[in-house]
């Protein structure tokens, strides 16, 4: 399911790098990443990954969604919306005063759902070319 997220997303990553990042997901490390995922009818339709880290405008330590993605034919049935929720509540078990994420322009279908369960900020990212 990730393989597919990275595919709308036009993107892929190396082998070594899926290795990796599952081996966090299941490791204990409380900086590491962790995950939660969505079952309808025994099968995965969605899955969110997320971590804690320090902030400099913050005492605690604040909550990145990095990667949600529900399948296709899971869109508009709440998947999306109940994963963001249970990252909201594990941000709030955890003490964690934000979640955040960012998205790409022309996710058009998600973003109607963040801007019913989100603030948009004015930050634009950039990162080193």
């Amino acid at each position: 399911m990730w393989r597919d997220y990275l595919a709308f997303y036009e993107t892929t990553v190396p082998d070594g790098t899926y290795d990796s990042t599952f081996a966090r997901l299941l490791g204990d490390d409380p900086n590491d990443f962790s995950c939660f995922v969505a079952e309808a009818n025994g099968k995965l339709v969605g899955l969110t990954h997320y971590l804690f880290h320090r902030h400099a405008w913050k005492v605690e330590s604040v909550c990145y969604l990095q990667d949600l993605f529900a399948r296709p034919e899971s869109r508009g049935t709440g998947v999306g919306r109940a994963l963001i929720q249970a990252v909201y509540d594990e941000a709030d078990r955890q003490g964690a005063p934000s979640v955040y994420w960012l998205t790409q322009d022309f996710n058009h279908t998600a973003r109607k759902l963040y801007d019913r369960i989100g603030k948009e900020t004015p930050f634009i990212r950039y990162q080193r070319p």
